[in-house]
């Protein structure tokens, strides 16, 4: 490499590691072309050095900013030195593109260097086939571990969590507590709790480790320890775990089965993840775009979003019917036809002001059976409240326009008319959809718009019709 070259990997000012991204927190594009040329010329040593020793995430966006075709041969080039903890960094289309080409030795040695919860997210993907190879060469202790974790549900607490853990039984002291962590070496890397369990594994408590710290050796663990803040069901929905440690600020709780035995640990970092996945998914939903990534191909990116258009033609078709019961009253008012997308757009964007909110709030679990009458009741009074000040301004346009003042009451009675129905659509309908077990997110959009846009037409082609006797 020539020392132009060596000048762009420019290590952190706090230490000597390779600074990847640019002001804008984007890899940068003359560090790309480093890592393209180097794979190009088949430089393990670069890419072992810069590439190589970069945290996981960093990896993770490394290889999302590459080329297919590069981030395969990087994977290949810098084989047992590649972190497969990159792949849970990335994309479901990308992990998988990756995984796919590589020999199911190598995943499997890899994924035994791996903690639980990270061999879990890369093992979900993979064929039946391939899964079940793969498990085959693994450790018969750490194999039981991993088909434990991957029966429990998708997007469950129990495929989120960690199967490695600390747990002592309450008889111990603090004294023998520190020796056994002192002296075991199969404990996870890091831990901020030890959990106290019975001979069955029965979770009874847990101490942290400062109180570990501050108590005398001698003293037992059944005299420190304190009731598990908040243990989690194993098949309790991930979002749901979620709320909890948002609730209570926890950074570790306790997985616990059926039988409440303890079965695993869900940690910060994976909560995390949870609500960014959960966030993302609740915005793409809302537009009717599925579970699309940015690196799908035109196939799959067109397949995601067709069958939403498809409805969304239909209820556009419904609209349309509504407009052709009063083409009469159009074509001898040719104002109406230039007023009417007004009321209808304002309809919308209100319902889908208040059907955001609504959605949001479901999933946070922030409105309930208690407070929704008071929320609804609350939407209501903002839809008339906005309806009759934009009843008023969009009245005076009209006016103004059309030189006539009767045609600016119309559209401002349509106005109050549609934003009142608005309101109520984006709360009621994502209400009834989460009672009847359908998702708000991605269902709730058409249906708001459609009613907004129904409503706003027959609101002012039929006020207009009945005012003007046309």
């Amino acid at each position: 490499m020539t020392n132009d070259a060596e000048e762009l990997v420019r290590p952190r000012p706090d230490s000597g590691e390779t600074d990847i991204y640019d002001e804008n927190g984007n890899v940068r594009g003359d560090f790309l072309a480093l890592v393209g040329a180097a794979i190009a010329d088949r430089d393990t040593i670069f890419l072992r050095q810069h590439v190589a020793r970069l945290h996981e995430s960093e990896i993770g966006d490394l290889l999302e900013s590459l080329q297919p075709d590069q981030r395969l041969a990087l994977v290949r080039l810098l084989g047992d030195e590649f972190d497969m903890t990159a792949l849970t960094e990335v994309d479901e289309t990308i992990r998988r593109e990756i995984v796919d080409q590589m020999p199911n030795e190598q995943i499997a040695a890899a994924i035994g260097e791996l903690d639980s919860d990270d061999a879990v997210y890369i093992l979900e993907d993979l064929d039946t086939e391939d899964r079940e190879e793969i498990l085959a060469q693994l450790p018969f202790t750490e194999r039981v571990r991993l088909r434990r974790a991957l029966d429990y549900p998708e997007s469950s607490a129990g495929r989120r969590m960690q199967t490695e853990f600390v747990a002592v039984p309450p008889f111990w002291t603090v004294g023998q507590t520190i020796d056994y962590m002192r002296d075991e070496e199969d404990l996870p890397y890091s831990f901020s709790q030890i959990f106290v369990i019975d001979p069955t594994f029965k979770l009874l408590g847990a101490v942290d480790l400062d109180k570990i710290l501050r108590t005398k050796r001698q003293s037992k663990i059944e005299s420190i320890m304190r009731e598990t803040n908040h243990p989690i069901p194993a098949e309790m929905d991930q979002e749901e775990a979620a709320q909890l440690f948002e609730q209570y600020d926890l950074l570790s709780a306790a997985v616990v089965d059926e039988n409440d035995r303890l079965v695993g640990v869900l940690t910060i970092d994976d909560v995390v993840d949870v609500i960014h996945e959960e966030a993302d998914e609740d915005i793409k939903r809302l537009g009717g775009v599925g579970d699309e990534e940015l690196s799908d191909n035109v196939f799959s990116t067109v397949r995601s979003r067709f069958l939403w258009l498809v409805i969304n033609l239909g209820t556009a078709l419904l609209s349309a019917s509504v407009i052709g019961l009063f083409d009469e009253s159009i074509e001898k008012m040719i104002a109406l036809a230039v007023l009417m997308p007004i009321v209808a757009s304002m309809g919308g964007n209100a319902g889908t002001q208040t059907m955001t909110v609504t959605v949001r709030a479901l999933a946070t679990g922030d409105i309930d059976i208690y407070n929704a009458g008071r929320i609804i009741r609350r939407e209501a009074g903002v839809g008339v409240a906005n309806g009759a000040l934009f009843s008023v301004i969009m009245g005076a346009i009209a006016a103004t326009w059309f030189h006539d003042y009767q045609l600016g009451f119309v559209i401002g009675a349509a106005m109050v008319i549609n934003l009142f129905a608005a309101a109520l659509a984006g709360i009621l309908l994502p209400l009834l959809l989460d009672k009847v077990g359908a998702d708000p997110a991605i269902a709730s959009s058409v249906f708001v718009t459609t009613v907004t846009d129904c409503t706003g037409f027959f609101a002012f082609l039929g006020i207009a019709t009945w005012w003007f006797g046309i």
